[in-house]
């Protein structure tokens, strides 16, 4: 049987130039979709998946983050003296409980894969989570790694979710080249990182979601940069790949890329659109504007 994932981990280290002056003072995670930060958005689909400890990697300017997923006696206190009971219990039920978050800061900004290795310690050697913090995905039904967990269940070893682009828009992306598969699962026999215009093994590009083996600690030492003279996860990956076996996940549901403006515009469209209270008038507004 494959060992259980309990951990998770979240870059959080980014500078997040391309939300300036928004990020200035307020880093990125916490600019919200709707009225919840994009990391509570993220650290709520690994809660639901079953996730136990949630490891964030984060740096300069991101204390708001580490209090965001603490107490704040200050203000539950004036909930409970204004019987604003309704909003003091969902607050409480988004805190995570004594002991499953921990925080280790990445004092240089020296790629995604560099990020992940500053989390070693916390992972130790065990399979975990790496959940990008940007990126939303929404699903009707069981989130994106929750689906996740459920191929590594059946399969084991390193798993990512993939979705497909059209060919033009893949050299932005990483990359997976993938063999035979049985519906939306497949072996994966490659991978490239922003490959030249024709030269994609596949449609298939790398979402945001991984579950990897803890060997990926040892390759990541090595520190070897790659793109942008950064330490690349993508990298570590190909070189893994050569002694275990990966599989590639098209799961169920929508992506966004709130490392965008437009995809963060359009992510809290969506999920404005799923609140009752919200969904018929932000609709009519919407009308108007167009």
């Amino acid at each position: 049987m494959a060992a259980p994932v309990r951990k998770a981990v979240f870059p959080v280290a980014g500078l997040g130039t391309r939300f300036l002056p928004a990020s200035k003072a307020i880093p990125k995670e916490m600019l919200t979709v709707v009225d919840r930060p994009l990391i509570q958005h993220v650290v709520d689909e690994a809660r639901a998946a079953g996730i136990e400890h949630f490891i964030f990697v984060t740096g300069r300017n991101k204390s708001a983050i580490e209090d965001h997923f603490d107490r704040q006696p200050e203000l539950e206190e004036t909930l409970a003296a204004r019987g604003k009971k309704q909003e003091l219990e969902a607050l409480l039920r988004d805190l995570p409980s004594p002991g499953e978050t921990s925080f280790v800061r990445q004092q240089e900004p020296l790629g995604l894969g560099h990020a992940v290795w500053c989390a070693r310690e916390l992972v130790g050697d065990e399979p975990f989570a790496l959940l990008l913090p940007d990126v939303l995905v929404q699903c009707k039904g069981k989130g994106c790694l929750a689906q996740m967990l459920d191929v590594y269940e059946t399969h084991g070893g390193n798993i990512i979710a993939v979705e497909p682009v059209p060919e033009a828009q893949l050299h932005s992306y990483g990359v997976v080249g993938v063999g035979e598969g049985n519906g939306s699962v497949f072996p994966i026999n490659g991978m490239v990182e922003k490959p030249k215009p024709g030269t994609a093994p596949s449609n298939l590009t790398i979402l945001g979601r991984y579950i990897l083996q803890p060997e990926i600690f040892d390759i990541l030492s090595a520190k070897e940069t790659g793109a942008g003279g950064e330490i690349q996860i993508t990298d570590a990956m190909i070189r893994l790949l050569a002694t275990q076996d990966f599989h590639a996940l098209k799961y169920e549901g929508r992506t966004f890329d709130c490392g965008s403006k437009l995809g963060f515009l359009l992510a809290n469209v969506a999920y404005a659109m799923e609140r009752p209270e919200l969904k018929d008038t932000l609709a009519a507004e919407i009308k108007k504007l167009i």
